[in-house]
């Protein structure tokens, strides 16, 4: 951070930007996004170049709403800290990276089962040629591909980690305006990477979708590989007593 202090507007921006496309791809970050963009293949195309294009656009999308979602909460923490000068105890994002654990075993076991969180039915009017009007429920996970989800994971991980950063960011740096300067490039660059991450790891799951067994074993695979981590995030957090 002495770094930054020491440079030029530009450069602080700069390192803003570039740190947070290289924060996307932390692991845990990876792998939250990951559990969502499984579920994306499409079955009733018919195009391998309509597949893709279909997947790497819905895919990144989901990884522009995570990023959505993780700057929503480093501005907000920026703004408490930088601007009302209030302190934030390193406790609290030792909290919620607890939290973030907890999430990843809840997102890898969902996966496993193939459940949805927050699933529930829409019921939306159906007007046919006839004029007749009636309404009909719709699986809010199948027909629509809401990003709810993708944004509150990406909130809940930019109060975890990211906080700590944040908090080191906004102290390290003179002026208000360059604090919240830094980190809103800085959710840029998140958004950025990840949108770049999740588009390319959405290729192989919507081409699988066409071979039930390979995309179940990938299913499996990013379910497995969330709750290792997890696992590592809790016993990480309690073993070494800093939750305490």
């Amino acid at each position: 951070m002495n770094m930054l202090q020491s440079g030029s507007t530009s450069l602080i921006l700069l390192a803003g930007l570039a740190i947070g496309v290289i924060h996307a791809f932390e692991p845990d970050h990876l792998a939250a996004v990951t559990t969502q963009i499984v579920k994306n293949g499409d079955k009733k195309s018919k195009s391998v170049k309509y597949f893709v294009r279909k997947s790497i656009i819905k895919s990144s999308v989901m990884g522009v709403l995570w990023g959505a979602g993780h700057t929503s909460s480093i501005l907000v923490i920026g703004l408490l800290v930088a601007g009302l000068a209030l302190t934030i105890p390193n406790n609290f994002f030792t909290s919620i990276e607890l939290v973030v654990g907890f999430m990843l075993l809840l997102l890898g076991a969902l996966l496993i089962f193939n459940k949805g969180i927050l699933k529930h039915k829409h019921i939306h009017p159906h007007e046919h040629a006839d004029g007749v009007v009636h309404t009909h429920p719709h699986d809010h996970d199948i027909d629509h591909k809401h990003g709810h989800k993708s944004y509150l994971i990406g909130c809940i991980h930019g109060l975890a980690g990211s906080g700590a950063l944040v908090v080191l960011a906004v102290s390290g740096l003179d002026s208000f305006e360059m604090a919240i300067s830094f980190l809103a490039v800085f959710g840029i660059g998140s958004i950025i990477g990840m949108t770049f991450a999740s588009g390319i790891i959405g290729i192989p799951f919507v081409l699988s979708s066409k071979i039930p067994s390979l995309h179940k074993f990938l299913r499996y695979a990013v379910a497995s590989v969330t709750i290792v981590i997890g696992a590592n995030i809790i016993y990480e957090i309690t073993s070494t007593g800093i939750f305490y």
